[in-house]
């Protein structure tokens, strides 16, 4: 695929984008952008939240992992769905009964001043990492497909990508971003099905060969019960889903400042309901697609040195109808940009209103605040990922996740903490708990294999750190 075509796709894509961006968030006032003024319609939300939930990392990654570990991704996605549950009923009615801008502002009114700015802070170190290693990775992407054949440099790259987030998100905020991650949403959903409409096509396989060819227990293996000591197995998998849901949605600015927009909380839990069963469905069609590649991979005789190139490689290598590079290309685009717009403007509420402060002031001092707040993210994120680059350090999905459960842990045992217990803590002594527990946690995963019996800590690590932190915060209770 040309860089030429790349480009005219991508142009296209984005002014499609701009135009619906400026239409939903031309009027938006700083309520508008913290919160879409609290008047977002709960099934255009539960769309849009496909969208948001699945990142360029995603797109790329979740079909390749299925050479290693086939299907076993599914075992996640189940903790997911009880981690919804969990947030609708637990933590939305909380949100909304307290009127919250941020969800960091419960920790001020249950345990102090302290801990409100370590959550904030956290929350900000997190997803400020997770948002660049997302869009790291689509840069990559598009630095292979369009800046190296250019002869154009990575900065540049980055540049122009962090440019477009800033721009679409700059006006509206949350207002806009229910509108264009519903278009995203919509695009994503197309380009995945289609594509592997196109390589079934290219196998020679009718809808019913296909399914039996994915059914192949080579690929389609859900459940691995097996061997306790493997990342895989199920209840590692299945529990670190419950927690990483929570704190990654849950007690995510981000994803929360969605959920918030709908007019009351029995709109926002219909609204996750509905979201994460469609989210598991477009899960299975991401595998089924992986399935797929590594089928053609094999018929065709490619080789693929590293799972996160298979679907780029084989979509726009010439391998497949042009049409398929350019599902991929708005697919990639779609979803990463979705991530790095929602990012962006939850780093900005959260900083705007949590770190700085609102409260007393008047409305166009915090709109000034907040759009030099905007802008000040945008350089970071642009920091951050040319800073990936220069440790050449290529992210997959695992780091995603991996680094949430060490920057996550210490703000769900906070919450944890608030919402299980009455007691009150020495709020001062809270930013030491909250930076002991990740380091225990890190030693601990450094040398479980030698202590634990060869055992490996996946995701679950997670759980620890919430644990720490929780037992911590009891230790320095008043």
């Amino acid at each position: 695929m040309s860089p030429l075509a790349v480009i005219i796709t991508i142009v296209a894509y984005f002014a499609v984008l701009f135009v619906v961006s400026y239409w939903a968030g031309h009027q938006a006032d700083n309520a508008g952008f913290f919160q879409g003024g609290r008047q977002s319609k709960w099934y255009m939300v539960a769309f849009a939240m496909i969208g948001a939930s699945i990142s360029g990392v995603t797109y790329v990654s979740v079909p390749g992992m299925v050479g290693a570990s086939q299907f076993g991704y599914l075992q996640l996605i189940m903790g997911f769905m009880v981690g919804q549950l969990v947030i609708a009923f637990v933590l939305t009615p909380l949100y909304y009964k307290m009127q919250l801008v941020s969800v960091y502002q419960f920790l001020e009114q249950r345990l102090g001043f302290n801990s409100y700015h370590t959550g904030a802070w956290f929350f900000f170190i997190s997803k400020m990492l997770g948002a660049s290693v997302r869009l790291y990775l689509v840069c990559l992407t598009f630095q292979l497909l369009i800046f190296d054949p250019l002869h154009l440099p990575f900065v540049l790259n980055v540049a122009v990508s962090v440019l477009i987030v800033w721009l679409y998100t700059f006006r509206g905020g949350v207002k806009s971003l229910i509108w264009t991650d519903s278009l995203k949403t919509l695009c994503l959903i197309v380009s995945v099905v289609l594509c592997i409409w196109f390589i079934a096509q290219s196998l020679g396989m009718k809808w019913g060969e296909m399914l039996a060819a994915i059914s192949d227990d080579r690929w389609s293996r859900v459940f691995f019960f097996d061997d306790v000591n493997n990342r895989q197995y199920f209840w590692k998998q299945f529990l670190a889903g419950v927690f990483t849901q929570i704190a990654m949605n849950g007690i995510d600015q981000d994803m929360m400042q969605r959920n918030l927009s709908c007019r009351n909380s029995k709109e926002s839990q219909m609204n996750m309901m509905v979201s994460m069963a469609m989210q598991f469905v477009v899960i299975g069609a991401f595998l089924m697609l992986g399935a797929l590649l590594y089928i053609f991979a094999e018929q065709q005789g490619i080789t693929v040195e590293k799972s996160d190139t298979l679907f780029p490689l084989i979509a726009t290598g010439g391998y497949l109808p042009l049409i398929v590079g350019i599902l991929f290309i708005i697919g990639l685009t779609s979803s990463a940009f979705s991530a790095a717009g929602s990012a962006l403007t939850a780093l900005t509420t959260s900083f705007t209103v949590d770190i700085l402060g609102i409260k007393g002031k008047a409305e166009e001092a915090v709109k000034e605040t907040r759009q030099r707040v905007h802008m000040g993210m945008a350089v970071v994120m642009a920091l951050s990922i040319v800073v990936f680059h220069l440790l050449n350090n290529t992210s997959v999905i695992d780091a995603v996740y991996i680094l949430a459960s060490y920057t996550y842990g210490p703000i769900l045992g906070m919450f944890a903490f608030g919402i299980l217990t009455k007691w009150k803590v020495r709020d001062r002594l809270i930013p030491l708990v909250a930076v002991l527990a990740p380091l225990l946690c890190f030693v601990l995963d450094k040398n479980s294999v030698t202590w634990f019996n060869g055992y490996h800590f996946s995701y679950e690590i997670l759980i620890l750190n919430v644990v720490f932190t929780f037992l911590g915060l009891c230790l320095i209770k008043k």
